[in-house]
C-alpha cells in the first residue's frame, strides 16, 4: 500500500486535498492511504522517521516563510526515495523546489484534473522505474525495502511486508527475473529479502526478520543461500547468525 502524507498550514486546503486524493484512489482503484495530514513540521519529521512514506505533498511556503525547502532537505536525509510534490501559491519558488529532487510542483488552487494528471504520472513513474517499487497487480505497488519475504501458497504469492500481507496470483518463475538482487530463494516456498534479515538460526533453518516474522531455509537451498549471505551480505547480518 502506498502511504501519502500531506503537510500544509491551511486547514481548508489540507481537507480539500485529502478529499480529492481519496476520490482519485477510489476512481483508479489505487491501493493507497493518507497516513498523516498535518500542519506541524515536527509531527511531519517524526512520522517520516518512524514510517514508510511514499509520497509527500508539502507546502513550500509554510507560515508565509520559505520553510518547506528546509523541511524537504531534512526529509531527504531521512528518506531519499520519497516522492515529493510541492504545493504553493507562489510560482517563483519553482526552480528552488527541484533542487531537492521534487517530483512535481503544483500551484494553488489545485483542480481535481491537475491533481489527477500528477497522480497518474506518479503511478506511471513508479510502474516504469526499476528501483524502488514492485508492482504486484494493476493498482498495488510495494516498496521493495518493506518486503521481508515472499511465500508461495498454491497458485498465490503472499508478500509479507513490515506492516501487512499482500496476495496475488503469480508464480516464482515469473517474478524471479524482475526481483532485485537482494531477493534470494531460500526454500521451495520462500524468497527472502536479505536486506531485512535480523537473525538466522542455522540449527532450525529459520530466518527471522526485522518485523518479527520468519520463514525457513530448505535443505536443497541452504548451501546456496548461506553462500549468498556470507559473500554478499553486510557483516552486521553475519554477526547475528546463530551457529549452535
Amino acid at each position: 500500500m502506498l502511504n501519502f502524507v500531506l503537510c500544509d498550514d491551511n486547514p481548508s486546503f489540507l481537507n480539500n486535498l485529502e478529499v480529492m486524493l481519496s476520490k482519485l484512489f477510489i476512481k483508479h482503484n489505487l491501493d493507497a492511504k493518507i497516513g498523516l495530514k498535518t500542519d506541524s513540521t515536527s509531527k511531519l519529521i517524526k512520522y517520516v522517521e518512524n514510517n514508510s512514506v511514499n509520497v509527500l505533498f508539502l507546502d513550500i511556503t509554510l507560515n508565509d516563510k520559505n520553510v518547506g525547502l528546509n523541511i524537504a532537505e531534512n526529509i531527504r536525509k531521512i528518506n531519499k526515495n520519497l516522492n515529493l510534490i510541492f504545493t504553493t501559491a507562489h510560482f517563483e519558488f519553482v526552480m528552488e523546489a527541484y533542487k531537492v529532487n521534487a517530483f512535481d510542483y503544483l500551484v494553488k488552487p489545485i483542480s481535481q484534473d491537475i491533481l489527477e494528471e500528477t497522480l497518474l504520472r506518479l503511478i506511471d513513474y513508479m510502474d516504469n522505474s526499476n528501483n524502488r517499487f514492485i508492482k504486484i497487480n494493476g493498482t498495488t505497488f510495494i516498496n521493495q525495502n518493506d518486503i521481508e519475504y515472499i511465500k508461495k501458497d498454491g497458485m498465490r504469492l503472499i508478500y509479507n511486508t513490515k506492516d501487512a500481507e499482500y496476495a496475488t496470483y503469480n508464480s516464482f518463475a515469473k517474478i524471479m527475473n524482475i526481483l532485485p538482487t537482494g531477493f534470494v530463494r531460500c526454500h521451495k516456498s520462500f524468497i527472502a529479502n536479505i536486506s531485512n534479515i535480523s537473525h538466522i538460526e542455522t540449527s532450525t533453518n529459520t530466518i527471522l526478520f526485522n518485523n518479527g516474522s520468519k520463514c525457513y531455509i530448505g535443505p536443497s537451498y541452504k548451501n546456496h543461500f548461506m553462500e549468498v549471505i556470507n559473500l554478499g551480505n553486510p557483516q552486521k547480518y553475519l554477526d547475528n547468525i546463530n551457529h549452535t
